[in-house]
């Protein structure tokens, strides 16, 4: 009888024991994980962009979507050198981050001062791969580097079907284009760009078959 009550008592002591520690319910729960903000996300972004002076002053604006992990670059920048050094940055910022891309590309219209033998010489190398005549002039150079900018930024001119041809600030527009409309506008940009001192219009309207 004294060691089924001793058993008895001891069980009864362990249940006792046992009960007074913590339930599972009663554990801490963990902590938070804290939610970034689009807001958050914005200026993290800003701020690795920001931290390079030369892509600071491109003044890209950076919209945020915290909840799909996505952001949006958007402005104008110099080069697509440029270009994609922003898209790496805003990665970089953030890893993981998918970046969508809005960012146009136009470089900087240089004026004649600015403009160098160096430039003249890399501008002649692209015309020879458009098929296009330039003079040696430098200022030939310059005028067709001012044409051909304006003709690519211009959305009523279909630029990769017209060749600018520069010889003593003499521009000669040679293509085909979809309308008359386009033609004009091409020979107009051309008559308007400083130092060309005519423009010999050559381009054909030929439209283009569409289903």
């Amino acid at each position: 009888m004294r060691t089924r009550y001793s058993l008895a008592v001891f069980l009864a002591l362990a249940l006792s024991f046992s009960s007074c520690g913590p339930s599972p319910a009663e554990k801490p729960a963990p902590a938070a994980k804290a939610v970034m903000s689009d807001s958050d996300l914005k200026s993290q972004i800003e701020t690795k962009l920001n931290s390079d002076p030369d892509m600071k002053a491109e003044n890209l604006s950076v919209s945020a979507n915290a909840d799909r992990n996505t952001v949006t670059l958007s402005g104008t920048v110099e080069s697509e050198r440029r270009r994609d050094q922003a898209v790496a940055m805003a990665k970089d910022a953030h890893p993981g981050i998918a970046v969508e891309d809005k960012i146009d590309v136009k470089p900087r219209e240089l004026s004649r001062a600015e403009y160098t033998e160096e430039h003249a010489r890399s501008e002649r190398d692209k015309a020879k791969q458009w098929k296009d005549k330039l003079g040696s002039s430098v200022d030939d150079a310059w005028i067709h580097t001012k044409v051909v900018s304006k003709l690519v930024g211009n959305s009523q001119t279909p630029e990769h079907r017209i060749n600018v041809d520069v010889n003593n600030n003499v521009v000669t527009l040679r293509g085909t284009v979809d309308s008359s409309n386009e033609k004009a506008e091409a020979a107009r940009i051309a008559r308007e760009t400083e130092g060309v001192k005519r423009v010999i219009d050559q381009i054909k309207v030929v439209p283009s078959m569409k289903d």
